[in-house]
């Protein structure tokens, strides 16, 4: 299947102008700084040096201060005061989950929000980040579909999530010291599973990602960043080529019949496609094996018949299938398979030889788990019937 048509023709998409005032130097990639502070006086021959400064101090240690960047002249931070902010997202509520798990409302230029969640485990803490304010793929699963698009997320507004949460935790190493200097990371992995389509909002995730990854400032291995699509075909192979992370797929059925109503962008891009996209996605291997999501969704994608198909869709690919309990929300219009039900299903998986994970739901208690993060501005509320029928169900 071919398509010449733009990713995205919703002109919503488009990140709206930001307010006037000093520019944000959070979220310009390492050659936009540079030409920034070029443009506004920085002699290009101390300009790569400037940058190695400033960058350590925003993204390794965390400063937000100028004038706290004790290796530039006081002449040199008072400049670059009058010229710039080192500005993140504001959190402006935090709920935290008997489990532990941390969800941030998150509020963005423009007065709109979007929430971001921590979920600390034994060996790892992940950070769950969105990419844009809403959505357009209307899965039916999923609390945030029913929210619509407002906007992309600036890079600076994607990698704030990260530097915010880290604010939260206490995680910046003093100045001078080392990232991994203090231990494991409580923030050790990033997933891209939040609110959003993140390669519908491509470049502004790759310039975030890159520098998230950059060794200089958070450092974190692009092994431990996984994006998560529901299938936008022609950007996959970019993924692995611009960014480098690890990927996971937003599957959830074995027929195009019922993706079709679940996930809605199966219309443009139909399984067959998709597949045809994984098999050749550059970075597939045993080493980095692609995830395969799949929602157990009762009476709707959990039988026998499914958990085999699936097997045999997947042939070829190097991959694991990481099993979700469907986390239910108001108006939601499916249910949570049995347990049992969803068990057996794993069983037939694995047996067949891939690992088939069961996520164990987390934040449940405070609508943080997967599918059910929507901002609170936004005062839409369908009833289930609306989205019943949004979903041709």
């Amino acid at each position: 299947m071919t398509d010449t048509a733009p990713i995205t023709q919703d002109v919503l998409t488009i990140p709206r102008k930001l307010p006037d005032g000093p520019t944000n130097l959070v979220g310009l990639t390492r050659d936009a700084l540079r030409e920034t502070l070029i443009a506004h006086g920085t002699p290009e021959k101390q300009a790569k040096m400037r940058v190695n400064q400033i960058w350590q101090w925003i993204y390794q240690w965390g400063v937000r201060d100028f004038h706290a960047m004790t290796n530039l002249s006081k002449a040199y931070r008072a400049e670059l005061d009058e010229a710039f902010t080192i500005a993140v997202p504001e959190i402006v509520d935090k709920q935290v989950s008997a489990d532990g798990t941390r969800k941030y409302l998150v509020r963005i230029a423009g007065g709109h929000e979007v929430e971001t969640v921590y979920i600390p485990e034994e060996d790892r803490g992940t950070l769950c980040i969105s990419s844009q304010v809403g959505c357009t793929l209307t899965c039916s699963f999923c609390h945030t579909g029913t929210q619509k698009l407002v906007r992309n997320l600036t890079a600076g507004e994607i990698v704030g999530q990260v530097m915010l949460a880290r604010d939260d935790l206490g995680e910046w190493p003093q100045p001078g010291v080392g990232s991994g200097t203090d231990g494991p990371r409580l923030l050790s992995n990033i997933v891209l599973m939040g609110m959003g389509e993140p390669l519908y909002n491509f470049d502004n995730v790759r310039d975030a990602m890159k520098i998230t990854m950059d060794g200089e400032g958070i450092a974190l291995s692009r092994r431990r960043i996984t994006l998560s699509t529901s299938g936008v075909v022609p950007q996959i192979a970019k993924t692995a080529e611009e960014i480098g992370c690890m990927l996971a797929v937003s599957f959830h059925a074995t027929t195009d019949e019922v993706r079709d109503k679940l996930v809605p962008i199966n219309k443009k891009w139909n399984i067959e496609t998709l597949l045809d996209a994984l098999r050749a996605y550059p970075k597939a291997s045993n080493s980095e094996r692609i995830t395969f999501e799949y929602v157990m969704l009762k009476d709707i994608n959990d039988s026998d018949e499914d958990a085999r198909r699936l097997v045999q869709l997947i042939k070829g690919i190097p991959a694991k299938i990481n099993l979700i309990p469907f986390n239910e929300w108001p108006g939601a219009p499916h249910a949570r398979s049995d347990w049992l039900r969803i068990e057996r299903f794993a069983d037939i998986i694995y047996k067949a030889g891939y690992a088939s994970p069961i996520r164990t739901p987390r934040g449940e208690d405070i609508m943080a788990a997967c599918g059910q993060l929507k901002s609170a501005t936004e005062r839409e509320r369908k009833s289930r019937k609306e989205i019943e029928a949004d979903a041709g169900l």
